[in-house]
């Protein structure tokens, strides 16, 4: 059985309409022993492949870290699966909280081994990273962030806390998990060891390994959020609880967010008009991630700037050629800080859009 998939996007994307078949986006994460991680990728893809699954999953040594989209006329099949295989026997899973924002969530199964699960940059033998904090289900987080000698943290990068985050967190303005480590212990939690450190994430993992290293480093009061926010607003939801969070959520998959409050916290990167919805530049020689409202989009094109409209605009055999040989992945890592997003460069000059109103509504939304 072929291990990889061959398709052209185009080609999967006619495959998924042709098959008609509704999926149920879920993400699910475990920190376990591997010995073999390779042997176990094949395992899952030609088990996962035979009932239509779809996503990215990370398998290590560590253990395993998958968002995928499963048919939902398969998903006890799925479930009945996973549970089988001894460390992942009932295993938390995580639903989208809302599974409108794209007509698929992914387009192919892809399953690759990596040293870990969760780049973290960290080379202490010492760790362990099952020695976690607290979990705290949706109603103790709602009580301990109330508490005045809680500090909340939340532990995804810049442009996912730029959509939505929780109200009072501290939003380190970093670009990777590797980065945020050290400088939320140097800038917020040392000088702080007797305050409650209650941290947050999409789905939990990065918590789980934050809160694991904090710990490690000596702070004792470390407690995270069980299944991060998407357990959280499923629950507030379910429950009838107080959603304290504001904003999207964002997420790894075609959605690129998902509601979870009807605040709008962000503005478009090229005009600072409202807006939250990312979308990937159209020009296939950037692909940056940024923020931008409908007006330019359409405006634009898709692409995030004049430069790549006009290049999007040239025939098929000249692209290729200006981009033949070139690496992009630091432009699409950037995430929204390249220097062509206009609004997102003059970030600091508001009136010279009229945004004087929007900025403070945005503030007073936020407190």
């Amino acid at each position: 059985m072929q291990l990889w998939n061959t398709l052209s996007k185009e080609e999967l994307v006619e495959k998924l309409k042709e098959r008609g078949t509704k999926f149920v986006t879920v993400s699910f994460y475990q920190y376990a022993s591997i010995p073999n991680p390779q042997v176990f990728r094949d395992h899952l893809f030609q088990m996962w492949s035979k009932i239509g699954i779809v996503g990215r999953t990370y398998v290590a040594t560590e253990g395993i870290n998958a968002q995928i989209g499963v048919p939902a006329d398969k998903f006890h099949q799925f479930k009945k699966d996973l549970y089988e295989i001894s460390f992942l026997d009932g295993i938390r899973l995580n639903l989208a909280v809302d599974e409108s924002e794209a007509e698929f969530p992914f387009l192919k199964l892809k399953i690759k081994v990596r040293p870990k699960i969760l780049a973290d940059g960290l080379n202490d033998e010492t760790f362990d990273v099952t020695n976690k904090g607290k979990h705290l289900k949706a109603e103790e987080f709602n009580q301990l962030v109330d508490d005045p000698n809680t500090i909340l943290i939340d532990m995804r990068n810049h442009y996912e806390t730029e959509v939505g985050h929780f109200k009072g967190a501290i939003t380190p303005d970093v670009d990777t998990f590797r980065d945020s480590l050290p400088i939320i212990e140097d800038e917020y939690l040392k000088g702080n060891e007797d305050k409650n450190i209650v941290m947050y994430c999409t789905g939990g993992i990065r918590c789980e390994k934050a809160s694991a290293w904090y710990k490690h480093r000596g702070f004792k009061n470390v407690h995270q959020l069980e299944g991060g926010i998407i357990k959280y607003a499923n629950d507030c939801s379910d429950k009838g609880l107080e959603n304290k969070f504001i904003g999207k959520n964002f997420v790894f998959d075609e959605r690129r967010g998902e509601r979870i409050s009807e605040d709008i916290i962000a503005v478009c990167h090229q005009c600072g008009t409202p807006c939250d919805t990312h979308t990937n530049c159209v020009n296939d020689a950037c692909h940056l991630l940024f923020i931008q409202c409908d007006a330019c989009k359409e405006k634009y094109e898709g692409c995030c700037s004049s430069d790549c409209q006009s290049v999007i605009h040239l025939p098929e055999e000249e692209q290729k050629a200006l981009r033949k040989g070139k690496v992009v992945s630091n432009k699409i890592f950037k995430k929204g800080r390249s220097e062509k997003l206009i609004f997102k460069q003059n970030k600091l000059k508001p009136i010279e859009f009229g945004l004087e109103k929007v900025t403070l509504e945005r503030k007073s939304e936020t407190k």
